[in-house]
């Protein structure tokens, strides 16, 4: 079909052909992710038929078809055969990491990748139990919640990050995520209110967006979530929950102080809310009580391993208080049926070995290296920040949308994420941008990513 027979023939997404560069496949698998993730393309928007759109964009069907793949890999559209490609739901804020064979052309600094070269000494944990004459122990549906001697070990872990839970109230879960999906299907409702941080972790605004809760955003200093306006927030909304990641928020990486969680506590305890504390940057964190040691009635305590030990090992200790416990268990053996006591093994084995320690001391050596490079470029000093973050919360000057600044990140070479992913408050008074350090490969890498940031950035300043 000649380009001009397109001027008046109606096409559900229309890419602009002045900004496909090459290669193209790719530049057309960006504009496509940008629209959706941005609201411009609805959920179950069925896409134009991919002959259709390489004959409107003047390009072979072979590079609309790879385009297409690569957006289906990464679970942005899927396809009904017989009725073509359609926006899947529910992505329009949740960070994931590509899953394609081919080498990025970018530096990737928007994924918090968990520093994974710490995988050898897991690798070889796996090899050890393999050749363990109890293996298959580990393969049958026994133990839901865990086997006791993992639940154990669970409680042990635990303990570094100054909590001590009862073994009988604890339950490995498949991941963080699992964890979090268990507590709101169990305990929370359909429009029920959790109160959440001004900028937050962003699968967490969609995991409520699904479950239909509605998430409250409480605005923050330099310590965190202010205790006022929570209470005020109390005072005018019948608020049940409120969520909270006190170690290391993501993604601002502020940390609260001893002196916050207290004041936190308090107002949970006095509007009796159900706390979810996320603490799976504890590891990063000098060690104190979690707020859930002040709210003992009212806890529901997440402790994954994800970014400490293993991101490929999907366990996650969740500690609770009793009035849970008949709920949650419901839940589990409903939702999960149980988590792979050959993953959890694995994480006890690392626990009991001195493994464990080990990992998360060299994680905390290359993250503290990180961050002195990224001090070197961008000179912010906030004492308030984990100053073993894996990520940077960096202030934008000016005024972008999320579409312009990570398509302008990306044409520079890197990609980052803008602060509209992480917004429970639609305004645009303030915007930042979370950069990842511990993405890049190596130092050198990293090195070069912050070095194409910082020109961008005086480039916007100059423009």
């Amino acid at each position: 079909m000649p380009i001009n027979s397109f001027e008046n023939y109606p096409m559900s997404w229309t890419p602009e052909r002045k900004k496909l560069v090459p290669p193209i496949y790719r530049s057309i698998a960006t504009l496509l992710e940008y629209d959706i993730i941005n609201g411009f393309l609805a959920p179950d928007t069925k896409l134009p038929p991919q002959r259709e759109l390489a004959d409107y964009l003047d390009v072979n069907l072979s590079t609309i078809t790879r385009a297409f793949k690569i957006c289906e890999v990464k679970g942005l559209i899927y396809a009904v055969i017989g009725r073509g490609t359609f926006v899947t739901p529910n992505v329009r804020n949740a960070i994931f990491l590509e899953e394609h064979l081919e080498h990025n052309q970018y530096i990737e600094m928007g994924i918090i990748k968990p520093l994974d070269s710490s995988n050898t000494m897991v690798a070889d944990t796996i090899r050890s139990i393999a050749g363990k004459d109890y293996l298959q122990n580990l393969l049958d549906y026994s133990h839901p919640l865990g086997m006791p001697y993992h639940r154990m070990a669970a409680r042990k872990w635990i303990q570094n990050f100054s909590l001590d839970v009862h073994v009988d109230n604890i339950a490995i879960t498949s991941g963080g995520q699992n964890a979090l999906t268990l507590i709101l299907a169990s305990l929370f409702h359909p429009g029920d209110k959790i109160a959440v941080d001004r900028y937050t972790y962003p699968n967490f605004i969609e995991l409520a967006n699904i479950l239909n809760i509605q998430l409250v955003p409480i605005e923050g200093d330099d310590w965190g979530m202010l205790p006022d306006r929570l209470e005020t927030a109390c005072g005018m909304n019948t608020i049940r929950g409120i969520y909270l990641v006190p170690s290391c928020n993501n993604p601002t990486a502020v940390m609260m102080d001893t002196k916050r969680r207290q004041e936190i506590a308090n107002v949970i305890k006095r509007n009796n809310l159900l706390l979810i504390e996320d603490d799976i940057y504890a590891f990063l964190a000098p060690h104190y009580l979690p707020v859930s040691h002040w709210v003992p009635d009212n806890f529901l305590y997440i402790s994954s391993i994800a970014k400490s030990l293993s991101s490929g090992i999907r366990v996650a200790f969740l500690a609770y208080a009793n009035s849970f416990k008949e709920k949650l268990t419901y839940a589990i053996f409903n939702m999960n049926i149980k988590t792979s006591a050959l993953n959890a093994e694995v994480i006890t084995e690392l626990i009991h070995t001195g493994n464990a320690e080990r990992i998360v001391k060299e994680k905390i050596a290359i993250a503290k290296e990180r961050n002195n490079l990224f001090q070197q470029y961008f000179q912010i000093c906030n004492p308030h920040e984990n100053p073993f973050s894996f990520f940077r919360w960096l202030p934008l000057s000016g005024h972008h949308g999320q579409r312009q600044f990570e398509e302008s990140a990306l044409a520079h070479g890197i990609r980052v994420y803008h602060s509209d992913r992480f917004s429970t408050k639609k305004d645009e008074s303030s915007q930042f941008v979370r950069i990842s350090l511990t993405s890049p490969n190596d130092i050198t890498e990293l090195n070069e990513g912050l070095r194409l940031l910082k020109r961008l950035l005086n480039e916007g300043k100059n423009a």
